[in-house]
């Protein structure tokens, strides 16, 4: 039988409205990023001249106005996209995003271990990857380009100085961009590849794919593309967006940390002393680890799934009855 969600749309309308609800929050994040920047160029300077432009956003007394504009952009870009896809497709109940209460501690301390662990599994992805752009001089003249711009915008957003502005950056930089992009990868993008197509290790590696393409990296694609395959079979296991959420928080937590470190020790900010260095072996290990905490998270899953999907079932019996009982025939 045919996908159709809560409110009788397929698959491929529901990827229409995904794409038509993004280019409206392309539109709305260009807008916010466009007033906001104007109130901290120089006098005299055009937002048109993008050196001018950077040159304000990476300025120190600007980087609380940089922080605010990067985290409405992202919910502009992600957040409202999502969730007004889900109510167009299911309803107004958040549930259909991945928030609801069948979460349990095991779960939550499951996924910080497996975030960790997948860490050090992808760090030997990123030495290789720029082992091979390495022999493609134009690729990776493209990558090292890429890299020092992402290096001077995480320099000028972690500049903090105290510790009341590194609370106030974990939300701004760690918790709220993690949400965002959960909400929006997970609880949208894999939700609907998963009903749509019922083959759920597909639906989350391409998932993985735009989640890597995104954060505009070619030295960290491939390992930013096993974080996403381990996001997205965490979701899978546990069908809780809450417990996404925590394991990329801390994930992002970890790294602001760091950074916060380096100011205090008076250390220029360097993205590269952030990422572990592991020898394969080691990496090796790595993965067998997260086969091992996979079979764990889905031990502890079990009934909480059982329960989401009941949930689920009630859900579409109350908003359209006489589908259920279509579907229970079909079935």
């Amino acid at each position: 039988m045919e996908y159709k969600s809560v409110k009788g749309f397929g698959g491929w309308a529901q990827l229409g409205f995904l794409f038509a609800f993004l280019g409206f929050g392309f539109i709305l994040a260009g807008g916010v990023q466009l007033v906001l920047t104007m109130q901290i160029m120089p006098a005299g300077k055009s937002i048109a001249d993008t050196d001018e432009m950077m040159k304000a956003m990476f300025a120190p007394e600007n980087v609380g106005m940089a922080r605010t504009i990067q985290v409405l952009a992202t919910l502009a870009l992600l957040f409202i996209p999502a969730v007004l896809w889900s109510i167009v497709s299911n309803g107004k109940n958040m549930f259909w995003l991945g928030f609801n209460k069948y979460v349990n501690g095991f779960q939550l301390l499951l996924g910080f271990m497996l975030i960790f662990t997948a860490a050090i599994a992808a760090s030997p992805l990123a030495d290789l990857t720029k082992y091979v752009v390495a022999h493609f001089p134009q690729i990776d003249k493209i990558a090292l380009n890429m890299e020092i711009l992402y290096n001077k915008q995480a320099a000028a957003l972690s500049n903090i100085s105290n510790w009341q502005e590194y609370i106030i950056a974990l939300f701004i930089m760690a918790f709220f961009p993690a949400m965002f992009e959960e909400v929006f990868f997970r609880g949208a993008v894999q939700n609907l590849f998963s009903k749509w197509w019922r083959k759920p290790l597909l639906s989350i590696f391409v998932t993985a794919i735009i989640f890597s393409l995104i954060h505009m990296s070619i030295y960290l694609f491939l390992s930013r593309l096993l974080l996403g395959f381990v996001l997205g079979l965490m979701y899978h296991q546990t069908k809780n967006i809450w417990v996404n959420i925590v394991a990329h928080f801390i994930n992002n937590g970890i790294a602001l940390t760091s950074m916060f470190a380096m100011h205090l020790r008076n250390e220029k900010v360097d993205l590269d002393k952030l990422e572990p260095h592991i020898h394969w072996l080691f990496g090796m290990v790595g993965i067998l680890a997260l086969v091992g905490l996979f079979l764990i998270l889905n031990k502890y899953s079990v009934k909480n799934r059982a329960r989401v999907e009941a949930k689920e079932n009630l859900l579409i019996a109350e908003a359209n009855p006489y589908k259920s009982i279509t579907q229970e025939q079909t079935n």
